[in-house]
């Protein structure tokens, strides 16, 4: 879209604190090799369904990249357990991407130059992406957003050092103490693994919250997830937002705390996202639904609590997140060690969520959920304020819910478990703060903080 302005954004991307902070997840670095990753000891547990020729794929090989969390735990089991096979997609490769920006670089030249043709994504990545801000030569590329992956699963863990200094969901307690470290030449550092993204946003939102400037009070920076824990052990940062295991790890090896769940700041949010370049859609429309198919399933086994187990063995094989099973297994239940002296907490309804949670669909990609993520960049100059006038235009172009729903009424899924609105309707936060689909500038007013 014309309205968009590239130059600005971009400019605002060097200009932060965390542009000169990237590390490998920065604009303009070239792709890296993929490590794709084959079937572990798992064995598949489906039969392949009969196929028509309406339902039988136009191909059956995708490159679909991941990141080594949580978010990804459903495109990995679609593959070992034979969901995405069941369908007909017998040649989907799942590849680790080293972080973000590589992901973004390998989305650019697609499976045919050696990259990935769409996989996980943070949000608004793919908007981003098709809308050439994040590019290399600002090359427009495509997405069509087709499902959510997850919801919750994110924390924002502390370095032990900070122990004591009331840093937790509410931080009005801490601010003063907070805010004085940067006068000391020292200022309070954040890390997130993607500028501009929701990890990003979950931080930004937070510290607004305590009456926290993101941009003046504290340094934010870009760290890939696999990193946080070294940079937690050797005092490079003071506190991050990545995605489980890395912050429940944090707090069970000892080197910081649990502040807070995302899940306390806005419950059963949106989280990470199935996009896939629209070239690759518009040429392979019953291979993109026999994906979705795949991975409606996988959602579904996912959530399962008898599936736990094995669900934790096979992320946290060396193919995939190469940690002990032990640190992944209780996100999927809701049980964290939250440290400073805090209780550990169980509590299925904070756990990462798949399929279902206690506001209905998880997997289907509802628009309202975009317009947030498009409000909140405009809150924070990321993007220019008349995004929102043009923001339904947008939001129809890159998300495919549609695709979503035929997807599953082809696979039978029940039609109580297929959302008839593209709103989810009225969302509420922690802090009180209200956003209304309907009229997202409302809730821009509302807040004290902000850019614009």
């Amino acid at each position: 879209m014309s309205q968009f302005s590239r130059r600005r954004f971009l400019f605002t991307l060097s200009a932060s604190a965390a542009g000169s902070l990237f590390l490998k997840g920065c604009l303009g670095n070239p792709p890296e090799p993929t490590n794709t990753t084959n079937s572990s000891s798992s064995t598949p547990a489906v039969a392949p369904v009969s196929l028509s020729p309406e339902t039988t794929p136009e191909t059956n090989a995708i490159k679909l990249g991941y990141l080594p969390i949580v978010e990804a735990a459903a495109l990995i089991i679609a593959k070992e357990k034979g969901f995405f096979a069941k369908y007909g997609m017998t040649n989907v490769d799942v590849s680790k991407q080293a972080n973000w920006g590589s992901a973004r670089d390998n989305v650019e030249i697609a499976s045919a130059g050696g990259g990935i043709d769409g996989g996980q994504w943070q949000m608004p990545m793919p908007y981003l992406i098709s809308e050439g801000l994040i590019t290399k030569n600002n090359v427009k590329v495509p997405m069509y957003v087709l499902a959510q992956l997850n919801t919750q699963g994110n924390g924002i863990a502390i370095a032990n050092i900070h122990k004591g200094k009331n840093i937790g969901l509410d931080l009005k307690p801490a601010r003063d103490y907070i805010i004085g470290l940067a006068s000391t030449g020292v200022p309070f550092k954040l890390a997130y693994t993607f500028p501009r993204a929701n990890q990003d946003l979950w931080v930004r939102y937070w510290l607004a919250a305590g009456g926290i400037d993101p941009d003046n009070d504290v340094s934010l920076i870009t760290v890939p997830a696999a990193q946080t824990v070294a940079n937690m052990k050797t005092g490079t940062m003071d506190g991050f937002s990545t995605g489980d295991p890395w912050p429940d790890r944090i707090a069970k090896d000892g080197i910081g705390f649990l502040a807070t769940l995302t899940a306390d700041i806005w419950a059963c949010h949106p989280e990470e996202y199935l996009a896939i370049r629209a070239d690759w859609v518009n040429q392979n429309p019953k291979a993109t639904k026999a994906l979705l198919k795949g991975l409606m399933e996988a959602q579904q086994w996912c959530d399962r609590p008898e599936n736990h187990g094995e669900l934790a063995s096979i992320l946290a094989t060396a193919n995939y997140f190469n940690v002990p099973a032990s640190v992944i297994e209780g996100a999927f239940a809701g049980n964290y060690q939250l440290g400073d002296n805090l209780a550990p907490l169980s509590d299925r309804t904070k756990a990462v969520l798949y399929w279902k949670d206690e506001k209905g669909s998880v997997s289907y990609p509802y628009k309202s959920h975009d317009l947030w993520f498009l409000t909140e960049s405009v809150r924070w100059g990321f993007l220019p304020p008349e995004t929102l006038t043009n923001a339904k235009q947008l939001i129809d172009q890159v998300n495919r819910e549609d695709i979503w729903k035929e997807a599953a009424r082809e696979a039978g899924i029940a039609e109580a478990d297929i959302p008839t609105n593209t709103s989810r309707g009225v969302e509420r936060f922690f802090d009180g703060k209200v956003f209304d689909p309907a009229n997202p500038q409302a809730y821009l007013d509302s807040l004290a903080l902000k850019r614009i």
